[in-house]
């Protein structure tokens, strides 16, 4: 996916759920800071948003923007519209977030990206192979460093499990990483 490609899903599912606002908290929310990020880190086609005023019109993303949708088989990627609920970040993401926006690239509409050890965490607790491979790249491409990311590991809730885990495999990352 490039910049621009976010962009036109912003400008597209704001329009959509007439909302001005996104929240971009999947893998390709690294547009937001990076949008020259290795390829390998934007490799998905797949846009995870959900409107910020309108939280409620979420279902109507997928119907006009998502995967095998009419704007799928025209632009080559979708919006998966999806309550910021499913994925699980630390505490205060809401304040370290990035926008994108352009008065005319995103028709004045914002598309707040989620920062990179909040989305690295969140891809953590998923713990799916192409997860652990996305926040491994992250961090042998240093856009994110082990120290913030283990604070942001410990900033989760109590309630989420496997923490401990967690801190380990990032641990055990880093020091392959700085063996190679």
């Amino acid at each position: 996916m490039t910049r621009e490609q976010l962009e036109h899903a912003i400008r597209a599912a704001c329009d959509v759920v007439r909302d001005t606002e996104l929240w971009i908290f999947g893998s390709q929310a690294i547009l937001g800071v990076h949008p020259d990020a290795p390829a390998s880190l934007r490799a998905s086609i797949e846009v995870d948003v959900q409107p910020r005023n309108r939280p409620e019109a979420v279902d109507a993303i997928d119907g006009a923007l998502g995967e095998l949708s009419q704007f799928h088989q025209t632009y080559g990627f979708y919006v998966h519209g999806v309550p910021v609920e499913t994925a699980v970040l630390p505490t205060g993401w809401e304040s370290r977030v990035t926008a994108v926006h352009d008065d005319v690239t995103t028709a004045g509409c914002t598309g707040w990206c989620i920062e990179l050890h909040d989305l690295a965490v969140s891809k953590l607790v998923a713990f799916r192979e192409k997860d652990r491979d996305f926040v491994r790249t992250l961090l042998a491409e240093r856009l994110i460093t082990t120290g913030l990311l283990l604070e942001r590991l410990a900033a989760l809730s109590p309630a989420v499990g496997g923490a401990d885990r967690l801190r380990r495999w990032v641990q055990a990352t880093a020091e392959d990483l700085a063996g190679e």
